[in-house]
């Protein structure tokens, strides 16, 4: 729902300024699928308001994990693209929903499938938003909601800045979801202009970095980001978000077997995150395969994770969710556009897209 576009159709004609905050409660507590579901509303006036959409989204085919634990759903928005979102049902009762910002995606990062894609274009407020709403309505006949939310699916959420603010605030404003800012989170392949502009919002959402490495010179053999934003560039700026928020740093780490997986590779990780870690935590990640790597095995990883606790450096493995079903990290692409991944390191090269929106 376009919920600026639907308080300018009702100022035009002269409702009151109530029947903004009744549509909110309609699509966000309600969960409410349709016009004709919004009964506050006379018969009169939701024809009036027939053309504004209430869905952006159509739902094109839902995945569901064998376990239960996850669920993939493929949307068609209203121009055609297409997007893929991942519902995450913890044991203990949480429900993360893993959102996708972009349409594609430009960073070309050598491990993630969406990277094969390109950049279509980015994603509305309304059309992020209603990747959440969307599960908010199924989970509710369970008796459950959406605890969580993470800007990790595809695209690169700080090339959608405003849209993903926007869309943010929303989720977390009472008349919205009023989902709690610290339940928030957005990951980033390490935009500083973006983290840097993301310190000063006043905004106590989540911030994590995809790292994957603590060496330019192994860093930039699988992500073209570091090549206008290496890793002192990257660091300096999270050290600023650090000193203005006083908040925690989430970094993300995918394990490449033979890449970057080695005892050397946890030392400069530490190097490159320390010597403070009051601030930091790493997730270390199993590789979920797009054809570019090969994954390090399960024992390698838990050494990985001791490793950095031997270094002093706080870090858990993270448990994956979805790999069967193409839902893990790194694995969401449209399947009718999902196309190669680069074989090997020396086939990673930055795409036009990339290196223009790198340049923003």
């Amino acid at each position: 729902m376009d919920f600026d576009r639907l308080k300018t159709l009702l100022a035009e004609r002269g409702e009151p300024a109530y029947r903004l905050a009744q549509a909110k409660r309609a699509y966000f507590v309600d969960f409410a699928s349709s016009w004709d579901e919004v009964t506050v509303y006379s018969k009169p006036l939701r024809a009036k308001l027939a053309d504004l959409p209430w869905n952006e989204l159509t739902v094109m085919r839902v995945q569901e994990a064998p376990n239960g634990d996850t669920v993939k759903t493929l949307f068609s928005c209203v121009d055609g693209q297409k997007i893929e979102t991942v519902l995450m049902r913890h044991e203990d009762g949480r429900n993360t929903v893993c959102v996708s910002s972009q349409a594609g995606c430009a960073m070309a990062c050598a491990f993630c499938a969406t990277g094969t894609m390109g950049l279509k274009r980015n994603l509305t407020v309304a059309e992020i938003v209603e990747q959440v709403v969307h599960y908010s309505r199924w989970l509710k006949p369970k008796g459950e909601w959406v605890t969580n939310v993470v800007l990790m699916g595809m695209g690169e959420p700080f090339h959608n800045y405003d849209n993903v603010m926007k869309a943010l605030r929303l989720l977390n404003d009472k008349d919205g979801l009023n989902l709690g800012a610290r339940h928030l989170s957005i990951s980033t392949c390490g935009i500083v202009p973006g983290i840097l502009k993301f310190a000063d919002e006043n905004f106590q959402a989540n911030l994590a970095i995809s790292i994957h490495a603590g060496t330019d010179e192994v860093r930039s053999k699988f992500m073209p980001v570091n090549t206008p934003y290496p890793l002192a560039k990257l660091m300096a700026a999270v050290r600023t978000y650090m000193e203005k928020t006083n908040r925690q740093v989430m970094f993300e780490y995918l394990l490449l077997k033979g890449v970057n997986d080695r005892h050397e590779d946890a030392e400069a990780l530490a190097k490159l995150l320390g010597p403070d870690y009051r601030l930091v935590h790493v997730n270390v990640i199993k590789y979920h395969p797009t054809e570019a790597f090969d994954a390090t095995d399960r024992d390698k990883r838990i050494d990985f994770v001791r490793w950095l606790h031997e270094f002093g450096v706080p870090a858990t493995h993270r448990v994956t969710f979805g790999e069967d079903i193409d839902a893990a990290c790194g694995q969401l692409a449209v399947r009718e556009e999902k196309g190669q991944v680069s074989q090997g390191l020396d086939a990673v090269r930055l795409s036009r897209q990339a290196k223009e929106a790198l340049k923003k």
